[in-house]
């Protein structure tokens, strides 16, 4: 499995690709940061990072693209921008059939180091032990990216055994309703 890690950001957008193989092996093919400056108009920051990151899905031909969800953040100024950011990555792998998952940040934190709060540092250094790295990825937007890829790769099988199991379950309950309209259409006939 190719995936695509975004760390999404106006002033730094983390970009990373990762391929997945049998059990938690993972390999980084790629990782970089998108700078805009501040003072850029929104619109071509905002174009420029998409410019990017299609760039990236055209080269690396990603199986699925995985962004971080704007969880929380107290700067509504950066929550915007982050999201924003990650809009129009998110639009940009739609437009290319390339399904988009999103991953919030304790869920990224938990899959590769354990903990749902570990801090940037952790993240950083269990990214290079996992894939190898002879240095740490910088900056951390880079690692998170690398992270985000990860994540996706090692949750993917769980969260699609999950839906296959609901699935079944939603048509299980469905067979059991209709079995009950049948007994009580008739028992009124009857």
């Amino acid at each position: 499995m190719r995936v695509m890690g975004v760390d999404p950001g106006l002033t730094r957008c983390g970009l990373s690709v990762v391929d997945g193989g049998v059990g938690r092996k993972v390999s980084a093919l790629g990782v970089d940061v998108v700078r805009t400056p501040a003072d850029m108009e929104l619109a071509l920051r905002l174009m420029r990072v998409a410019d990017a990151a299609e760039r990236w899905m055209d080269t690396y031909q990603p199986g699925v693209v995985a962004i971080e969800r704007v969880f929380s953040q107290h700067n509504v100024r950066t929550a915007m921008g982050t999201a924003q950011a990650g809009g129009v990555i998110a639009l940009a792998a739609a437009r290319r059939g390339i399904p988009v998952a999103f991953h919030t940040p304790s869920e990224v934190k938990a899959a590769v180091t354990g903990s749902g709060s570990a801090g940037k540092a952790q993240v950083t250094t269990m990214v290079t032990r996992i894939l190898g790295l002879t240095e740490a990825p910088r900056p951390a937007d880079a690692a998170d990216a690398l992270a985000l890829a990860i994540c996706h790769c090692w949750r993917a099988p769980l969260l699609e055994r999950m839906a296959k199991a609901e699935a079944q379950a939603a048509q299980a309950r469905k067979r059991y309703a209709e079995q009950l309209d049948r007994q009580r259409r008739k028992a009124v006939r009857g």
